[in-house]
């Protein structure tokens, strides 16, 4: 069992920046990868961004590309989203994901690749 806390989201201005931090516990020593995926009212979940635990290999939606940036901290089992020139369109719950089963055939980006979700942050951006 994984157990993921996601934290920082808050209520934001247009053009701000801000970094959520999400902290996994338990069975974290087979992390394989972790992802950042967001869910705003009335809309399906979406991928935003995703990391390798071993390779550091990073991949992000082309909607944040130049304006987010994912890191890890393999220490502290902690994965970052730095999240810069913030819109109103990036208003969502922000919800953290781990991999911890090796799997073939399934892209960082792909939401059933990951085997732990956290609660999700609310970030709010105003225009």
């Amino acid at each position: 069992q994984v157990q993921l806390v996601e934290s920082g989201g808050r209520l934001m201005q247009a053009g701000g920046s801000l970094r959520l931090s999400c902290t996994a516990s338990g069975r974290t020593f087979s992390t394989y990868a972790m992802a950042w995926f967001r869910q705003a009212p009335g809309k399906e979940r979406e991928f935003v961004a995703a990391i390798s635990w071993t390779s550091g290999l990073t991949v992000s939606a082309d909607s944040v590309k130049g304006r987010f940036t994912i890191s890890r901290d393999n220490a502290k089992n902690t994965v970052y989203l730095q999240m810069n020139s913030l819109k109103s369109e990036d208003t969502a719950v922000y919800l953290c994901a781990t991999q911890v089963v090796p799997t073939t055939g399934r892209g960082l980006h792909e939401d059933d690749l990951y085997d732990y979700w956290g609660q999700g942050t609310q970030v709010t951006v105003s225009s």
